[in-house]
């Protein structure tokens, strides 16, 4: 139990300070500009077709801004979910690597964009790339550790525990 909760809290802090660097030293931009680097500081641009920056953006729906304005709703259903992830690893057979560390890594992202919201109102936005000339939305670290515990679940529900002893005798 040791693990998932250092990954949690790793993630969490992380997260956390990301955000906090960023509200500090980047200006608000309500909608991001159409040219490099967008209202934001420039890492790379043109690296083989992918410009990325860092912006200061906020999300006041859920992933991609869908639903905007709907803080109070998606709360509500984003710690039920919380809730029933936690119950579900508490209680729950699951084997540490199948299920519990992706599972630890969703939770970890959903409290951070819980926290913003209930902190700011709603979800700081960072990191923005255009993908060889795809503007893809902003996200944050939070948005990440919920993508990668996500895929994570989706590849290890392909490989499923052997129950049968290989049998090793010969005829």
């Amino acid at each position: 139990m040791r693990v998932p909760l250092l990954l949690a809290f790793f993630i969490l802090i992380l997260d956390i300070l990301s955000k906090a660097i960023v509200i500090q030293t980047i200006p608000y931009h309500p909608y991001h500009s159409s040219f490099y680097p967008y209202g934001g500081v420039g890492v790379f641009e043109n690296f083989l077709g992918v410009e990325f920056s860092i912006i200061h953006l906020a999300n006041t729906g859920a992933a991609w801004g869908m639903f905007p304005g709907w803080q109070m709703t998606l709360l509500v259903l984003r710690l039920l979910i919380i809730g029933a992830m936690v119950f579900y690893l508490f209680f729950g057979k699951n084997s540490l690597y199948q299920t519990t560390l992706p599972m630890t890594m969703i939770l970890a992202g959903a409290l951070g964009n819980v926290l913003d919201t209930l902190i700011h109102g709603h979800v700081v936005d960072m990191f923005h790339f255009v993908l060889w000339g795809y503007d893809f939305p902003a996200f944050n670290i939070a948005d990440s550790a919920i993508c990668l515990g996500v895929a994570w679940l989706f590849m290890t529900s392909f490989v499923a525990p052997s129950k049968e002893k290989p049998n090793c005798e010969r005829n």
